[in-house]
């Protein structure tokens, strides 16, 4: 059974930052892609971020290129989102998926890409 975990969340300041974990159960890392995605409070769930471990292949949404950083580690089978210059408005809920195979471009970014999803981890950038 394919199961993700989220982790690092909490409480920043504008311009502070946080790295958040997505450990994956019952699955290679290197046969899937990984996307995370940010939901704002009343708000459609969002792509920002994507990998595909097996070559390297990354993407980022307009929104967070420069500032966020996703990686792989494969033996800990995790990915990190390592999430720099923090802005109010990316507060919310973040969430990592799994898909079998790779990920690329923007499809990468979109929800219905995905088939298994993480319970999430909350992000709150305020002073």
């Amino acid at each position: 059974e394919v199961q993700l975990v989220e982790s690092g969340g909490g409480l920043v300041q504008p311009g502070g930052s946080l790295r958040l974990s997505c450990v994956g159960s019952g699955f290679a890392l290197t046969d899937y892609g990984i996307g995370w995605f940010h939901q704002a409070p009343g708000k459609e769930r969002e792509g920002v971020s994507c990998i595909t471990s097996r070559d390297d292949f990354t993407y980022y949404a307009e929104s967070v290129k420069g500032r966020f950083t996703i990686s792989s580690d494969n033996a800990k089978n995790t990915v990190y989102l390592q999430m720099d210059n923090l802005k109010v408005d990316d507060t919310g809920v973040y969430y990592c998926a799994a898909v079998r195979g790779s990920v690329r471009s923007v499809f990468g970014l979109n929800t219905w890409t995905y088939d298994f999803w993480g319970q999430g981890t909350q992000v709150t950038v305020s002073s």
